[in-house]
């Protein structure tokens, strides 16, 4: 498996999404916690040296999880989580960015996931009420003060990213990607060419390319390999600083999606993904 370096820690570049470990809408806890801590886990034991969560789910109920799973962390495991966004009721999510909710927030985080200092600590969104300078600005803060090691974004333009980056140094950005989803083509490579890790959520195809009839299931049988699995695979060899998050709260799903590292994608197998036309409903 490839690996990159991410916030001074070199991971494995297919993590793990924690946001499936809580109940429905990510507003409850999970109805089996105990299943949740064991496919927590069994992540880290099939190679996760990545995972990521957030504040907002299930009001930190996936960072309690995370805790309780894996504490105290192996030295090589990086743990990101993220601040700037609340769920004001089911399924409807808020960004807050004034700073002196951004340090409540991660002080909160510190004390649910046991640490000192977190890892990487990513702007969830940014608060269009709030100046992104003054956002990231208490980020740099937390930083400077040793609560994280380093600042990341989410759901950001180019433009936004270089604005951030003026402030403090930016060492991921996570935004929605995968086959279907490419809008943000242009952040993919401009984080490639400034070696700064792009972190996809909702890295799994869904829609018409994952139908029974596509170009992905065509490429799929021809590896002996899930939709899923291909999906993932196209994503690693998108760029080499894409680091997916497949998020699950199954044990057989997570399994399925660690094997996608064992996919390599002929030229002519990515070129053909990369021209399937992209479904616009």
């Amino acid at each position: 498996m490839s690996r990159i370096e991410v916030a001074g820690k070199s991971v494995h570049r297919l993590g793990f999404g924690a946001m499936r470990l809580a109940g429905s809408d990510i507003w409850d806890p999970p109805a089996d916690r105990a299943h949740s801590v064991r496919v927590a886990r069994r992540a880290v034991e099939r190679g996760v040296e990545f995972i990521d969560t957030a504040d907002s789910y299930a009001f930190g109920v996936t960072e309690e999880i995370l805790a309780e799973a894996l504490h105290p962390y192996p030295e090589h495991l990086l743990i990101g989580t993220k601040v700037g966004q609340v769920q004001t009721r089911r399924r409807e999510w808020v960004p807050v960015g004034r700073p002196e909710y951004l340090r409540q927030q991660c002080e909160a985080s510190l004390r649910r996931l046991r640490v000192e200092r977190i890892d990487l600590l990513s702007l969830h969104r940014v608060d269009p009420a709030v100046p992104l300078e003054d956002q990231v600005g208490e980020l740099k803060a937390l930083r400077d003060e040793g609560k994280i090691g380093a600042v990341g974004l989410s759901e950001v333009g180019v433009e936004q990213i270089e604005q951030a980056r003026a402030v403090v140094d930016i060492a991921s950005v996570q935004n929605i990607y995968n086959l279907s989803v490419r809008g943000w083509d242009a952040v993919v490579d401009h984080c490639t060419r400034e070696r700064i890790a792009f972190v996809p959520w909702y890295p799994i195809l869904s829609g018409g390319l994952a139908g029974a009839g596509g170009v992905v299931a065509d490429i799929a049988r021809e590896h002996d390999a899930t939709v899923a699995q291909i999906a993932l695979a196209w994503l690693l060899a998108r760029s080499d600083v894409m680091v997916p998050i497949p998020g699950t709260g199954s044990l057989g799903h997570l399994e399925e999606n660690m094997a996608a590292t064992r996919i390599a994608l002929s030229p002519d197998q990515y070129a053909a993904l990369l021209a399937a036309p992209v479904p616009t409903d």
